[in-house]
């Protein structure tokens, strides 16, 4: 494949409270990509823990059964040679952190990336950290989980300083919450085409067996072209891979940039905000 076309996908994936099924539901996933070709894939916000919030779950769980579960995935990436993107958590020595664990190719954590703007979440803390931007299988990549994108400053930061794919990790409120499922469309597109970067969206689906499930959400994962068209959508329900060859040479970040770049009245405070950017 030539080195401006990588094929990604979206691993939309429904996951409960047990990491060590949870684990291996993302290492079939994760051998299916293989058979794809898959070059980038990503899994939901919170996948390794069924996005489950109760304080005393946090409680009791030792930050050493998602080391175990990361060391497997990355053991995964490695030998599959792709990169690898999971919903997990960690601990600090104090806090705890919704986060993504980003793998490259040869397996190596890269970067940490922890939720910015919580959703109400009591079990964890916000990022106070630096937006990275991660070089993944030659595509720079930055990210956001969720909540984060309510916030578009989290992605025209990275994308004025060269992010061409935003991954989009999440777990968002489920299909009883009909009055949401429209800015729940319309955000991931938007941070798409005001930037002019793809996005890959990554959600957990719905669970059928219980429509009020807290770790269940609408699905619809998705592959978002720098221009707003949606390549590639999931429905609702169910376990789906959803994938896409993107052409790097769209991602410009032409908007992104003209707001960096042009003599406006927001250049200057803009380019402070770029300073938050670090490129890993």
């Amino acid at each position: 494949m030539a080195n401006d076309h990588v094929k990604i996908a979206a691993c939309q994936l429904l996951t409960g409270e047990d990491v060590s099924a949870n684990t291996s539901k993302v290492l079939q996933q994760i051998e299916t990509c293989a058979e794809m070709e898959i070059q980038i894939a990503a899994f939901p916000e919170g996948c390794l823990f069924g996005y489950c919030c109760r304080t005393d779950y946090w409680e009791h769980i030792s930050p050493q059964v998602f080391k175990e579960a990361e060391a497997k995935i990355a053991e995964a990436a490695r030998r599959h040679g792709i990169a690898v993107i999971v919903g997990s958590a960690h601990h600090d020595g104090e806090n705890w952190h919704n986060d993504l664990a980003v793998f490259d190719q040869q397996g190596t954590l890269k970067y940490r990336y922890g939720k910015t703007f919580l959703a109400g979440e009591k079990w964890c803390t916000n990022n106070r950290g630096p937006l990275p931007i991660v070089e993944l299988a030659g595509v720079a990549c930055c990210f956001i989980i969720c909540h984060d994108v309510r916030y578009p400053e989290l992605v025209k930061l990275p994308a004025a300083m060269g992010a061409q794919l935003c991954i989009f990790c999440s777990c968002e409120a489920g299909l009883l919450s009909e009055y949401k499922l429209s800015a729940y469309r319309a955000m991931p597109i938007s941070r798409a085409t005001e930037n002019g970067i793809y996005l890959l969206m990554a959600n957990t689906p719905a669970n059928p067996d219980d429509i009020r499930s807290p770790g269940s959400s609408h699905g619809n994962s998705k592959i978002v072209h720098p221009d707003g068209n949606v390549i590639k959508e999931a429905g609702f329900f169910g376990d789906d891979i959803v994938l896409a060859t993107i052409d790097l040479s769209r991602a410009t970040g032409s908007q992104a940039k003209r707001t960096c770049n042009e003599d406006t009245i927001l250049r200057e405070w803009f380019r402070q905000g770029c300073e938050f950017v670090v490129k890993v």
